[in-house]
């Protein structure tokens, strides 16, 4: 009789008016949860990008550096120490400092993230950057991120048009020689490379402080042992990290060290919330109208098994209907959300597979709960 009679789907359907709105209801909690899941994907892929761009094995960094907004400092020296070890090729410096990147149409200034590099060895693994190391090596010229936001101004245009485009980098002349894609991210809007001597005279640093250090290992080497054994022969005014440890410090602050990853997860935890509350009304609602219906069944001889289940039914009837169309939607969020904020939001296999699982398991809870009210259906009641 289950298997003939689909009791579940029959309950569903009937309402016409009710199953629309809880499919809305559940299709903005999908919505909800997609877009917060979203932008804190966006935060950790945008923040981790140039951490990958970086062309090193291994890298040496301040141990209270915490994100690349905020570094610290160390000798140039331990870079010179780390190539007397066994295994290392080479090593390559990189400053970074935050400067005002004025807009040569509107005279306004805004923060970008400015990187200090050695013109005769390219730090970045961009073709981009590597073709166009030979422009930086004369002073007050630089390489600008044409994925970076609109209000530095149409860099990226007119330099196509004309090959330079000249404005003020900390109330400095320079002029961009050429282009490259980093993109913009929580941490900076944009970026700009120069040579080491430029930067220095941006920033009055002193040469012997730097805030990255690359290393990169003979191919034969072996990583793991020649980070080890650089960890244990160095000072400890350095921390030695791969790159992927370098990047999950930046994941880590952004996700606990700033108020940004709480504040996603809450998203995502109220739009759950809100869909076990609708949810919940629905099937209780169904449940309350039912209620005679119900108790003639269980006089009919069906237990409150099969009537739990057709109640579970229900609830996975909803989770599905309505996870579908909040999927679909948004992808249309998502282009929307990079289009104003240039961060790299998309759907993700891992993503869609979550906020499935979430729905299934919101309606879940909102049938489990609905099911103290089916349990006190008794054929008293009707007869």
């Amino acid at each position: 009789m289950f298997r003939k009679i689909p009791l579940a789907w029959l309950q569903v359907t009937r309402e016409k008016t009710r199953l629309v709105v809880a499919l809305a209801g559940i299709t903005f909690a999908d919505l909800l949860m997609f877009i917060q899941m979203g932008f804190e994907g966006a935060l950790y892929d945008a923040a981790v990008r140039p951490h990958y761009s970086l062309q090193a094995d291994l890298v040496l960094i301040n141990p209270q550096s915490q994100t690349l907004i905020a570094f610290k400092t160390f000798p140039r020296e331990r870079l010179y120490q780390a190539l007397s070890y066994d295994g290392v090729k080479s090593v390559n410096s990189v400053y970074m400092a935050a400067g005002l990147w004025q807009n040569p149409e509107t005279r306004i200034d805004r923060a970008i993230l400015v990187w200090g590099i050695d013109p005769a060895s390219s730090a970045f693994k961009s073709a981009e950057v590597t073709q166009n190391l030979d422009h930086l090596k004369l002073l007050s010229q630089v390489l600008f991120d044409q994925a970076g936001r609109p209000e530095y101004g149409a860099i990226a245009e007119q330099f196509k048009k004309t090959g330079s485009v000249e404005t003020e980098l900390n109330s400095k002349v320079v002029s961009v020689k050429g282009l490259f894609t980093n993109g913009s991210s929580f941490a900076a809007d944009g970026n700009v490379i120069t040579s080491d001597s430029t930067f220095l005279q941006l920033f009055k640093r002193q040469p012997d402080q730097i805030d990255i250090g690359l290393i990169s290992l003979n191919p034969d080497a072996d990583l793991e042992r020649v980070r080890s054994q650089l960890a244990a022969g160095l000072p400890n005014d350095v921390k030695v990290l791969t790159l992927e440890d370098f990047a999950e410090i930046e994941k880590t602050y952004w996700a606990s060290g700033s108020s940004i990853g709480f504040i996603f997860g809450l998203g995502v935890g109220v739009g759950f919330i809100v869909g076990i509350v609708i949810v919940y009304q629905i099937l209780y609602s169904d449940v309350s109208e039912h209620l005679p219906e119900y108790a003639t069944l269980k006089a009919m001889g069906y237990s409150d098994r099969y009537l739990l289940g057709v109640l579970t039914q229900e609830a996975l009837f909803l989770a599905v209907l309505g996870y579908i169309p909040g999927f679909i939607l948004s992808f249309g969020l998502y282009q929307l959300a990079y289009a104003a904020t240039l961060l790299p939001i998309a759907m993700t296999l891992e993503r869609a597979v979550s906020v499935l699982l979430l729905t299934i398991i919101m309606c879940s809870v909102s049938g489990a709960i609905a099911m103290q009210k089916l349990r006190s259906a008794d054929p008293a009641d009707v007869f």
